[in-house]
């Protein structure tokens, strides 16, 4: 119960999903890297877990996927540069339905190259929709990028994103997490983890079949304004299953 109550709390009251407020230094490459997190600090043991994110989405089992039910009503209220990703924050009103379980939008990030591989194929950048029910159990949406026409919605996250580390700004122009979600919203889902430290297990994801597009310039920018690639290794799935 505490675990879930911390990594609940970092998600809300925290500027990021990936921030954790004990100080505690990780990145995403060196001696502070992925494959030392699991050491870094006892509260991030689960890095060293069996059900980790991202990883490799081949092997696919079929199955019969109920939709999911997205109800985005809510724009993003702020946005914010923690040094990990780009974030915007979201008003209250927006979720989704997932199991019969209605699960509230907090925010979403994103990451460059993306993190879930398909079938071994990386995606110029991902982002990550970050949801949570009312017992803090944790549903993210994924969305993969491919280079191609400029994408809107990113066009106004853009346009008052953060260059600087710690930064957060007010939207003065609503973004709508609607704005980039595929038409077609078939996907794929597996059980997972946070991507970031502390990398807690249990996580429902939803990866969207269908890329959506975002232009060259628009990839390169959120990449230039992180200094470094900002994606985790993928994980050993092991015995889990992989539905589609």
């Amino acid at each position: 119960m505490k675990k879930t109550l911390f990594v609940v709390g970092t998600l809300l009251l925290s500027s990021s999903a990936f921030s954790t407020d004990d100080g505690i230094h990780w990145d995403y490459s060196g001696e502070a890297g992925p494959d030392h997190w699991a050491k870094l600090d006892p509260g991030y043991a689960a890095c060293a877990g069996r059900n980790q994110s991202p990883i490799n989405l081949t092997k696919l089992t079929e199955a019969e996927l109920k939709p999911v039910v997205f109800s985005y009503e809510s724009n993003g209220s702020e946005i914010l540069n923690n040094g990990h990703t780009v974030q915007v924050n979201v008003s209250p009103g927006s979720g989704i339905l997932v199991d019969g379980v209605r699960f509230e939008l907090k925010q979403f990030h994103f990451h460059v190259p993306s993190e879930n591989l398909l079938n071994g194929q990386s995606f110029p950048m991902e982002a990550h929709l970050v949801h949570t029910d009312q017992d803090g159990n944790i549903a993210v949406v994924a969305i993969l990028f491919s280079k191609g026409k400029a994408n809107r919605a990113l066009e106004k996250a853009w346009a008052q994103m953060p260059k600087k580390e710690g930064d957060k700004l007010a939207l003065s122009a609503g973004v709508s997490p609607l704005g980039i979600l595929p038409a077609n919203r078939n996907y794929y889902r597996y059980n997972g983890s946070l991507t970031t430290p502390p990398c807690s297990e249990g996580v429902r994801w939803l990866v969207m079949k269908n890329p959506v597009s975002a232009s060259k310039e628009q990839i390169e920018e959120f990449a230039h304004t992180m200094h470094h690639p900002n994606n985790r290794p993928v994980q050993a799935v092991n015995a889990r299953p992989v539905l589609k």
